[in-house]
Formats: C-alpha cells, sequence, structure tokens
C-alpha cells in the first residue's frame, strides 16, 4: 500500500522489505551503485532512448523517433583538457576547435563526446564534427564572442545568392556544422547565449556591413537531435537547419529581448523530416518560420521544405508571428503540420508570407488545436514586402498557395479579424478554416479577404463572402 503523498519509487522500495521479493535486494543495490557512478557517456544517450531511443515505443503524439539514437560515445572529453577556461573573460576559441579536431578522429566509430563543464566559456565560431556530441553540464554557459573577427565570413547560402541582409557573404555561426552526421547538443539545460547586443546595434546603427551569423547553423546535415538547453540573445536566426533531414528540436528555451531585431526561433529551410516540439520561445521575430530560398535563386536550387511538425511551442513575439510560413518560400513547402500552438501578446498567430517574385509553392498546411491571447491579427495572409535580394527577380514569378486547413483555433482579446490578402494573377486556394472562434473583437470589425478562395465551417465571427461555402473539402 502505497501512503498518501509518498513517491511510488520509494513506496516500490518499501514494498521489498516486506514481500519475499527482499531476496532480489543485492542486485537492486548493485543496480544503483552502477548507475551512481556512470559518467556523462552512457547517462545523456539513456534519458534519449527513454523518450525516443532503440525498441523503445515512441508517445503517439511525439515526433521525435525521427531522431537515431546513436550509441554511447566511445571517448568522453572535458573542454578543460583542451586548454578551456571558464572565467567569461578569456576567449576559448582555439580550445574549442582543438577539441573538436581531437574529436573528429572518431568519425566513423562510436564518435566523441565534449563535456561543458559549470562556467562561463567565452568563444568565437566553431566548426563541428560527425558522430560528436555536445554536452553543457548544469551551470555551463558558452558565451559568443565580442569581436566580429572571431565570426568570420562565409560564402552566401546558394538558395539565397547573398546574405540574407546585406550583399556578398556572411557571418559563421557561432556552432557551425556542414554535411555532418549523428550530432547531437544537448545537456543538463545549459545555456548557450550569443551575447547579441554587440550585433543588434551594428543593425539598429545601419553599420553592419556583413549579414549576421545564427547562434546555431547546420547545412546538408542529416540525424540531428537539439534538446534540453536554453539558447539566449542570438545575434541573428537563432536555430536554423538548412538543407538538412531527419533533424529533432525538442524541449528547448529560447530567448532574446522582444525588440531584437530577426532574432527568429526556429527556422528549418529547404529541409525534410524535422520535428519541433516542447519548446518555449520568446524573440523579436518569429518564434518558428518555414523556409526555402529566396526567389530566383530558391527556385533554381529547388530543394522544399517538405514533413515538418511544429507541436507544443509556446510563445511570445511582438512584432512577428508564433509560427511563419515564408517569406523565403521560393523552393516550396509542403505537408507541414502545426498543432497545439499557444501565442501570446503576439503581432500575428498564423501567418503564411509571400509575396510577386518568390515564385515557389505553399501546399498541405495543416493548423490544428491553436491557442492565442492578446494577438492582434490571429491569423494573416501578407503580401508586397517589396523584398528581393537583387535586381534579377523576376515580377512574373507567382506563388502557389493550396491547402490551408486550419481548425480549432481560439483567440481571445482579439484586436482585429484575420486578414486574408492574396496576390492578383496567383492561385490562393482551397483555404479551409473549421471551428475557429476569435473573441472580443470591436463590434465593427470584420474579415479582410482578398484574392483566395476557400471553405469554412463552425467559424465565429463570420469570414468573408470568399470563405464562406460550407464544404467537405473541411472535413
Amino acid at each position: 500500500m502505497t501512503t498518501r503523498g509518498e513517491n511510488p519509487f520509494f513506496s516500490a522500495i518499501r514494498a521489498t522489505f516486506t514481500r519475499p521479493s527482499w531476496l532480489f535486494l543485492p542486485f537492486f543495490i548493485l543496480t544503483v551503485i552502477v548507475i551512481h557512478f556512470t559518467n556523462y557517456r552512457i547517462f545523456p544517450f539513456g534519458i534519449i532512448r527513454s523518450r525516443i531511443g532503440q525498441g523503445t515505443p515512441v508517445d503517439r503524439d511525439s515526433c521525435s523517433g525521427l531522431f537515431e539514437a546513436p550509441p554511447p560515445r566511445a571517448v568522453v572529453k572535458s573542454i578543460a583538457e583542451f586548454g578551456g577556461v571558464n572565467d567569461g573573460e578569456t576567449s576559448n576559441t582555439a580550445a574549442f576547435r582543438r577539441a573538436v579536431e581531437y574529436c573528429r578522429g572518431f568519425n566513423g566509430r562510436s564518435g566523441c563526446q565534449l563535456n561543458i563543464p559549470r562556467g562561463r566559456w567565452l568563444t568565437g565560431s566553431f566548426n563541428m564534427t560527425s558522430d560528436f556530441t555536445l554536452f553543457l553540464e548544469e551551470g555551463a554557459v558558452i558565451l559568443g564572442s565580442q569581436d566580429p573577427k572571431e565570426w568570420p565570413i562565409i560564402e552566401p547560402l546558394p538558395s539565397y545568392g547573398r546574405g540574407r541582409e546585406r550583399p556578398g557573404g556572411r557571418h559563421v555561426s557561432l556552432l557551425h556544422g556542414n554535411s555532418l552526421r549523428n550530432v547531437v547538443i544537448t545537456g543538463q539545460n545549459g545555456t548557450i547565449d550569443g551575447q547579441g547586443k554587440m550585433w543588434w546595434d551594428l543593425w539598429w546603427n545601419k553599420t553592419l556591413k556583413n549579414t549576421r551569423g545564427h547562434l546555431v547553423e547546420l547545412i546538408n546535415s542529416h540525424n540531428i537531435l537539439i534538446s534540453n538547453l536554453t539558447f539566449i540573445n542570438s545575434p541573428f536566426w537563432t536555430i536554423h537547419p538548412v538543407y538538412c533531414s531527419n533533424v529533432v528540436i525538442k524541449d528547448m528555451t529560447i530567448l532574446a529581448p522582444l525588440n531584437a531585431p530577426n532574432t527568429d526561433g526556429i527556422d528549418p529551410d529547404s529541409s525534410s523530416n524535422i520535428c519541433i516540439e516542447d519548446c518555449y520561445i520568446e524573440s523579436g521575430d518569429d518564434l518558428v518560420a518555414v523556409k526555402s530560398g529566396w526567389d530566383q535563386y530558391g527556385m533554381d536550387f529547388a530543394h522544399p521544405s517538405l514533413n515538418i511538425t511544429i507541436r507544443r511551442v509556446w510563445g511570445t513575439t511582438p512584432t512577428c508571428s508564433g509560427i511563419g510560413i515564408g517569406s523565403e518560400m521560393s523552393g516550396g513547402i509542403k505537408n507541414i503540420l502545426v498543432e497545439h500552438l499557444n501565442v501570446r501578446d503576439s503581432a500575428a498567430g498564423v501567418r503564411i508570407k509571400t509575396d510577386v517574385g518568390r515564385g515557389g509553392y505553399i501546399m498541405n498546411i495543416t493548423i490544428r488545436n491553436v491557442s492565442m491571447e492578446r494577438v492582434k491579427i490571429p491569423i494573416k495572409f501578407s503580401r508586397g514586402s517589396n523584398d528581393h535580394p537583387d535586381e534579377k527577380w523576376d515580377p512574373k514569378a507567382l506563388p502557389l498557395v493550396r491547402g490551408i486547413k486550419i481548425s480549432n483555433l481560439v483567440s481571445r482579446q482579439s484586436k482585429n479579424a484575420p486578414r486574408l490578402e492574396g496576390i492578383e494573377g496567383a492561385t490562393f486556394e482551397d483555404i479551409c478554416m473549421k471551428n475557429v472562434s476569435i473573441f472580443d473583437l470591436p463590434q465593427s470589425t470584420d474579415w479582410k479577404c482578398e484574392f483566395v478562395s476557400g471553405f469554412s465551417e463552425g467559424v465565429s465571427p463570420v469570414p468573408c463572402p470568399e470563405l464562406q461555402i460550407s464544404s467537405s473539402a473541411c472535413s
């Protein structure tokens, strides 16, 4: 019998002394000793396996099984073994680079884990390697260098043709990787702090020469897990997997000042099989934005974003949206599921962003079970940003938007009704709204729709005429 309020685990232990199973006590004690003295080379993957690992059933409402957990790393090292100093002032860029170079020697085997102990570890950008785990222990903080020279310039992405903010190259991310496999960035809720204010000041002062770096960017990489950490103060987009596959980002806290420019939380870009779940995000831009390249460069590169699940994301952004699709969508975006989204005190809840010159497509988007509070525009389709990489963009390249299903959405203390603005001459069709309730609107506020068509069922207030046809397409 379990005593009221007693932890079931301790109740089970107590029971071993009152039943014949006490004979197994030596085995139990041995197990506790083994667990207690097991070091971090097994501990983190024990956690991963318990959630998403090999041979263990995955919860029905989790997509994290996309990540295939590696075996325990063959080698575990501390950054201190490579000359790292945790005073928050000494540059550890060389130490991190030496450590990763050492770990590179274990590629293709069980790999290598680099532990970051408690303390403040200042560093510039460094490249990760395959079969690699970066593990931040409790109290560990990685700090981004305040010297721009420690964020070198790299080539622009081919699907963008130039830096996103400035022509030419772009600053590399703090944690960077290209063509990697089997990478884990995790820990005991350690922190990576990009110390982005220096970069935001360059933006605000209009003295930025090259596009700012991300906090974490992985390019053309496969089987990636980012979990159980806090990322703060990214100079630009925080997590940017681009041309990647099988990426899981979960149990993350991502924070930036609400006025910090372009500090998106998570931006999957021209990537497939992506899982984003159980994250809290506060930022100066979209909490999550799905992208796939910019104008003619994205169309030519033709690498769509496919099969992306975004689940149980909470957060606020006073300037942008909880979930953004686009506006860089020229390579195509298809098969996106967003559910259990909670957005508050934000400019928009759900936003589809396109423009003349983008081309590409946005298709088969399902957004359901959404809760909003004090969101200015709960649902928004936007256009006309006049944001292009160069003068070679094609004004005849129009986007195709089809199959947007939004259901079971509740918005309270709303300031504006949804605004759905398509593009004249482009296809914006099969827009389905079902069980959508927008509360507390001013009495005279109406939906605004242009160049869109679709269906609705159980929508309040009554949507625009373009969506007032009830159809089985909403089922």
